[in-house]
């Protein structure tokens, strides 16, 4: 009730001051989106990226646009916020002409506000309880679609609009009279969101190479650890990684392509390092639960000579919904040969190998690189590598 009285007091301010910090909090949101639309392409295409705002586990732009939840119907959610912010921008020019009458449109863009808002609480909550990360600009988008929505709101009040039926009625008969340009406009956005929808780049799917014919694979004559690439190599990378580990999936398909292109130059050798706290003692508290279970699966492959195409399907399926039957089918092995091997205890013994080789090696996070005896975190750097695919 007091809320209600203190915006009923006095006169309404002039109506620039309300439709001017509109237009500025819609370009924050515009510009937000603009980024983040490019921070989503360079995650998933960009080897060395890293978001300003990658401060922790908790606070990480990038594990929010690794997910699966910043897709929506095929298109990346911050382009659908550049798409929804530029119609709300086109809208709001409307406000602006004297036959609005300081009130039409506002009851329209009351309503793409509100269905702003509403996906935004959806965001939030997807990212508190599914994600468990959270994003800066994402934050900053929320905040922007609750702020528009509150001054949608309030200028519909300041200025007596109509009942909200009879508003929306008549915001649409106030467009209509500029036809020639709301009418093209309107199906100009339509026919771009459909294409969107249908034709997105999927650039987000990432794929691995296919196996070339020309790249060896072997086992290491000490530790039997799998290697795909050169019998003898001018560059051996031994990879330390975790199979729900996005930067080790994005790393490690580059790598491969890489060792397509230089068959006779590059080695890879893998070794696990699941982060994983049911098995990697660094790992106090659970995080990429049940990445420990994947490495065995994998560990198991190997023992039937089919390690690389395991490997290839466990780090595609990343952190979806895994089932057993959805790994071993596609590669023709039997779920009673796991289990009669994970009986053996054999199986955790290669596993615990790796895991221990690699904190002896002072690794703490994945991916991980030996190259030359030094280790690298996260990516190896472009002068290591140019040694030899550079002539």
């Amino acid at each position: 009730m007091r809320l209600r009285k203190f915006f009923e007091l006095g006169a309404p301010l002039a109506y620039g001051w309300y439709v001017i910090p509109v237009l500025v909090i819609a370009l924050i949101g515009f510009a937000d989106s603009i980024y983040l639309a490019i921070s989503h392409y360079r995650n998933y295409v960009d080897m060395g990226y890293q978001s300003f705002c990658a401060m922790s586990r908790s606070l990480n732009c990038d594990t929010v646009s690794q997910s699966p939840y910043s897709i929506f119907l095929n298109v990346p959610v911050p382009v659908w916020g550049v798409f929804g912010y530029g119609f709300f921008l086109f809208l709001l020019g409307f406000a602006w002409h004297p036959s609005a009458g300081k009130k039409r449109v506002w009851t329209l863009l009351f309503i793409i506000s509100l269905v702003f808002s509403v996906y935004s609480v959806v965001l939030a909550l997807i990212s508190s309880y599914r994600i468990r990360s959270y994003c800066i600009m994402c934050i900053l988008s929320y905040a922007v679609n609750l702020t528009l929505l509150f001054y949608a709101w309030m200028i519909r009040r300041r200025f007596g609009c109509e009942p909200f039926i009879r508003a929306v009625s008549l915001d649409m008969r106030h467009l209509l009279r500029f036809r020639k340009t709301t009418v093209p406009v309107a199906v100009a956005f339509g026919v771009v969101g459909l294409t969107m929808i249908l034709a997105f780049p999927p650039y987000w799917r990432l794929r691995p190479p296919v196996l070339s014919a020309r790249a060896l694979t072997g086992v290491t004559e000490e530790g039997g650890h799998p290697w795909i690439g050169a019998q003898n190599p001018k560059l051996e990378i031994v990879e330390f990684s975790d199979y729900m580990c996005f930067q080790c999936r994005k790393m490690h398909f580059f790598l491969r392509r890489l060792i397509n292109a230089h068959p006779d130059a590059i080695r890879l050798v893998h070794r696990h390092f699941p982060m994983d706290h049911e098995y990697n003692p660094f790992v106090k508290e659970p995080f990429h639960v049940g990445a420990g279970k994947l490495s065995l699966i994998a560990c198991y492959a190997q023992n039937q000579k089919k390690f690389w195409e395991a490997n290839d399907l466990l780090f595609t399926m990343g952190k979806t919904d895994i089932k057993l039957k959805n790994i071993l089918d596609p590669l023709g092995l039997e779920a009673e040969g796991l289990a009669d091997a994970l009986k053996h205890g054999g199986l955790e013994m290669m596993l615990m190998k790796d895991i221990y080789a690699g904190l002896r090696l002072g690794i703490t996070a994945t991916p991980s690189y030996v190259v030359d005896g030094v280790v690298y975190t996260g990516v190896i750097p472009v002068d290591v590598l140019n040694k030899v695919i550079t002539p």
